[in-house]
């Protein structure tokens, strides 16, 4: 494990409540990395992301993700974890009743930011990062599925995360505004966080090759390991 290793699972099994879904998966991400993990539905890679950031408890193995132990976090640590974390998810999970900006202040205000100047700075500068600079006053429903992404990405960069866990980000929409979603969390894993996105959209894979976990047969494969295996 090297000094810019972010996400690491050891020997870890992931359940579905009772039923063991993967087991003994061993992988390490690095910052700066962009991965893909894919599988069918049941294969437990939603299962896997939930684990991730500790919504579901860790009950074999050994995962550290952002300087985090999951096998000893104990639940008071969890919001403190989840600071490091950006989460984005298929749904967008945004709050309709009240404007763009009002979404990251409710998330800022969640993790601790009160002073009102420093919280719209930082909205402003993640709806830039996202392509919404002129948005923050706009309702969700005045707003296209794949804006309303961006906005859930943006929220997801409030507090500047260690590591994005992107679940089906481009799930609801269209392959051309996906591509736009996919593209942004590429230039996101750029600036030195890992970004790990669970998705079934192989177009999107395609069009912007990166490293894959594949999720089947209750194990984990990495394209990585295929890949320099092929090449040496």
């Amino acid at each position: 494990m090297g000094l810019d290793t972010i996400i690491s699972l050891e020997q870890v099994s992931i359940f579905q409540k009772h039923t063991m879904v993967l087991a003994n998966v061993s992988f390490h991400i690095d910052k700066g990395e962009f991965v893909y993990l894919v599988g069918k539905t049941g294969s437990g890679k939603s299962s896997l992301m939930r684990t991730l950031y500790a919504d579901v408890p860790l009950k074999h193995g050994k995962i550290t993700i952002a300087g985090y132990d999951l096998s000893t976090i104990r639940r008071k640590e969890i919001p403190y974890l989840r600071r490091k974390l950006g989460i984005v998810f298929q749904d967008f999970q945004l709050l309709y009743d009240r404007n763009v900006n009002e979404n990251l202040f409710f998330v800022m205000r969640a993790t601790g930011w009160k002073n009102k100047n420093e919280m719209q700075d930082r909205a402003q500068e993640v709806l830039d990062k996202v392509g919404l600079a002129t948005k923050g006053h706009k309702m969700p429903h005045e707003l296209s599925g794949g804006e309303q992404q961006r906005v859930s990405i943006a929220r997801a960069l409030v507090n500047d995360p260690e590591v994005i866990l992107a679940d089906e980000p481009t799930g609801n929409l269209d392959p051309d505004t996906s591509e736009g979603i996919i593209r942004l969390l590429i230039d996101i894993s750029k600036n030195g966080r890992a970004v790990l996105v669970a998705t079934h959209d192989v177009l999107q894979i395609n069009r912007n090759p990166s490293r894959t976990l594949r999720c089947e047969n209750g194990d984990v494969n990495d394209s990585v390991a295929v890949n320099e295996s092929t090449s040496s």
